[in-house]
């Protein structure tokens, strides 16, 4: 087996780097939503993972019911920071694809 360039290594890796970085940059830009409740409750999440906005359906509130809008809230901001997990990692997964697959063949991984 040869040894891998390292030049190319270290250009590679600052490439990832910076591919990584501009991803995170615009996943801060992008949300996604999560609901319960039939709709009720939609709490919308970040791509950097953070609690942006919760919408609750006037009617729930005016019905009183503390207990069921706690639980349907809670159930909401779930659905929404998995949809948010999910969306960031389907992005660093195509953000550093390229890269990784590049790297394994310096060292003779590839296909």
């Amino acid at each position: 087996m040869s040894e891998p360039d390292l030049g190319k290594l270290m250009s590679m890796a600052k490439g990832m780097q910076e591919q990584m970085a501009k991803t995170q940059q615009e996943l801060r830009g992008r949300s996604v939503e999560g609901g319960a409740g039939g709709g009720m409750v939609t709490a919308v999440v970040r791509g950097d993972l953070r609690l942006a906005e919760v919408r609750i359906e006037p009617s729930l509130i005016e019905g009183g019911d503390r207990e069921l809008i706690q639980d349907l809230v809670t159930a909401a901001v779930n659905a929404a920071l998995t949809n948010a997990q999910s969306m960031v990692q389907q992005e660093m997964q195509k953000a550093s694809g390229p890269l990784t697959g590049g790297m394994a063949s310096l060292f003779g991984l590839g296909k």
